[in-house]
C-alpha cells in the first residue's frame, strides 16, 4: 500500500510509545496494553479516549505490518533529513507550509515546491502516495496526462484474539467474537449523505478527484480542494457520522475456526476490518489463536500424541488398550514383548488435514509400577524373578562396563 498523506502527520512511533527501533514484538505489546486501556467498551462516552483508540489502531496497523512499517520510515526520513532540502514552515526538516520557496533534490536539480503545498495539505479523507504523486506530478511540455481517480481511503486492519482449548483447534470450531470498531454508519449506510439524499458527483473535477494545471514546462495534478480528492460532494451530511460514512459501534462476527489451526497463528477475515470512509472497502480483520494445553494430547504437525500408561505384564504379554482420541477412543494392541517407550501409530487418528483425511496418532507406552502390592501379588511377582533368572535374562547384560 502506498504511503499515506496522514504518514506525514502523524508519529505512530510516539502514538504507541516506543522508539523508532522497536521490535515488532514490542510493538505489539504496546498496543495490547494500549487498546485495553483505551476501548470504548471500557471508557463509554469518553470521545478523547475514543480518538487515542482510533490512532493506536492506525499506528498498530502499520507498524506491525513489516512493509508498510518500511515504507512509512522511508516516507518520514526522505522528508525530514535530506531528500528536500530548503526552508519549507512547519514540517521537520523542510516540509512545505506553503510560500515560494525555491527546493532543490539531492541531486542538486531546484523547483519552487511552494505549489505543491497543496498535494499534501489539502485536507481531503485520502489521497494518493509517492507514487501517485510524483506519477502524476511532472508531465513534459505542459501537457496534462489523465489520471485515473484518487482511491476511496481503505478502512485499517484489525487485530483481535481469542482462545481455544485444544480439541477445538484441532477438529474447528465456530467462535463468536465482540469487535468494537470504526464500522458503516447503520443511518447513511456508509455514504456519509443524509438518509433521503446521495453524495453527487463533483463538477469541478468531474468525478476524478483530481485537476490539473500547467506552469511552465510541468503539468501539476493534484487532489481536488472541493471534494477533498474522494470524486463526490455531500452537500447534507449524514448527522450521525457527520459526513465520513463511518460510526465506532461494537458488533459480534462469528468466526469460523478451520482445523488443525496452531497455537499463536493468524487468521485473516477479509473485510471484516475498520470500515473504508464514504463507502470505500474496509480493511481485513485479524485473529490470533491461542490453544490452551490438554493434559492427554500433544501435537506434531497433524500428529496426535499421546503416552499410554501400562503395566509390566501387558507389556510382556501383550494386549488390546483403549486409547482415547479427539473424537472417542480406539483399541490399540500391544504385541508381546514391547519394550518399555515404544511408539505405536495407528493411522488416521490425529488431526484433520486442510487437504482431506488426517495425520496418526502416536501412542508412546510407559510402564507403571504399582505403589503397593499384597501378599499374593508380591508372592507371585518373586516367583517370577526367580524364574527371570532361571532363564538367564539380564537386563544390564552389554551395559557399562
Amino acid at each position: 500500500m502506498a504511503p499515506q498523506r496522514e504518514w506525514l502527520e502523524h508519529d505512530f512511533y510516539k502514538d504507541l510509545g516506543v522508539a523508532s527501533d522497536a521490535s515488532a514484538e514490542e510493538i505489539k505489546k504496546a498496543y495490547r496494553k494500549l487498546a485495553r486501556e483505551l476501548h470504548p467498551d471500557a471508557n463509554p462516552g469518553d470521545k478523547e479516549a475514543e480518538e487515542r483508540f482510533k490512532r493506536v489502531s492506525e499506528a498498530h496497523s502499520v507498524l506491525s505490518d513489516a512493509d508498510k512499517r518500511k515504507e512509512y520510515d522511508e516516507t518520514r526520513a526522505m522528508f525530514a533529513g535530506g531528500q528536500f532540502r530548503g526552508g519549507g514552515n512547519g514540517f521537520p526538516g523542510g516540509f512545505p507550509g506553503g510560500g515560494g520557496t525555491r527546493y532543490s533534490t539531492s541531486n542538486g536539480a531546484d523547483f519552487n515546491i511552494g505549489d505543491l503545498g497543496d498535494l499534501f495539505g489539502g485536507g481531503g479523507e485520502s489521497s494518493g502516495g509517492f507514487g501517485d504523486l510524483f506519477g502524476d506530478l511532472f508531465n513534459r511540455g505542459g501537457s496534462s496526462r489523465s489520471s485515473t481517480a484518487t482511491r476511496p481511503r481503505r478502512g485499517n486492519d484489525l487485530e483481535t484474539e481469542t482462545t481455544l482449548s485444544f480439541k477445538d483447534a484441532a477438529v474447528g470450531t465456530t467462535v463468536p467474537l465482540r469487535i468494537t470498531s470504526p464500522a458503516p454508519c447503520t443511518t447513511c449506510h456508509g455514504s456519509g449523505a443524509k438518509p433521503g439524499t446521495s453524495p453527487r458527483v463533483c463538477p469541478t473535477c468531474n468525478g476524478s478527484g483530481l485537476v490539473s494545471r500547467n506552469q511552465g514546462a510541468f503539468g501539476f495534478s493534484e487532489p481536488c480542494q472541493d471534494c477533498q480528492g474522494t470524486g463526490s460532494r455531500i452537500d447534507d451530511p449524514c448527522s450521525d457520522c457527520d459526513g465520513s460514512g463511518v460510526k465506532v459501534r461494537a458488533r459480534t462476527i462469528n468466526v469460523r475456526i478451520p482445523a488443525g489451526v496452531e497455537d499463536g497463528q493468524r487468521i485473516r477475515l477479509a473485510g471484516q476490518g475498520e470500515a473504508g470512509r464514504r463507502g470505500a472497502p474496509s480493511g481485513d480483520l485479524y485473529v490470533v489463536v491461542h490453544v490452551t494445553a490438554d493434559k492427554i494430547f500433544t501435537r506434531s504437525g497433524n500428529d496426535l500424541k499421546v503416552q499410554l500408561p501400562v503395566s509390566f505384564s501387558e507389556l510382556v504379554l501383550g494386549a488390546t488398550v483403549s486409547v482415547p482420541t479427539l473424537e472417542g477412543s480406539v483399541g490399540v494392541k500391544i504385541p508381546p514383548n514391547t519394550t518399555d517407550g515404544r511408539t505405536l501409530r495407528v493411522r488416521g487418528r490425529g488431526v484433520p488435514k486442510r487437504s482431506g483425511g488426517a495425520g496418526d496418532l502416536l501412542v508412546t507406552v510407559k510402564v507403571e509400577v504399582p505403589g503397593t502390592l499384597d501378599d499374593a501379588a508380591t508372592e507371585a511377582l518373586k516367583k517370577y524373578a526367580e524364574a527371570e533368572k532361571a532363564s538367564g535374562f539380564d537386563p544390564r547384560a552389554g551395559w557399562g562396563r
